[in-house]
């Protein structure tokens, strides 16, 4: 089994829904780090889910609050998000190119 350690960059989430990692059938995957930061001179209102493989979607987070020019560290410190095979991780925000994400993650194939 191969280790890759990754990271992917998102910039000026909004109002409609971003996939920010969608796993393949034959990968595991920890994410280790998610960092959303709000662009913006307002309240920012993120919503972070899981979709599984039979397309049920659940909240990781839902409606947390970022203050202006502030990030939310949602995933860190030691703790893990671990997405099985055919599994999205997506980001919505409150609020029209307010968003940015880095995610920092772990694929085991």
């Amino acid at each position: 089994m191969a280790t890759f350690f990754r990271n992917h960059v998102e910039t000026e989430i909004g109002t409609d829904e971003v996939v920010l990692y969608e796993t393949a059938s034959n990968v595991r995957t920890t994410v280790i780090g998610l960092s959303l930061t709000n662009l913006t001179q307002d309240f920012v209102y993120v919503d972070v889910q899981v979709t599984d493989d039979q397309d049920n979607k659940g909240f990781y987070i839902k409606q947390a609050l970022v203050a202006a020019n502030t990030s939310l560290r949602v995933v860190t410190e030691g703790e893990k998000l671990i997405l099985a095979p055919d599994n999205k991780l997506s980001v919505t925000a409150s609020s029209p190119n307010s968003i940015d994400a880095i995610l920092s993650y772990v694929e085991v194939v």
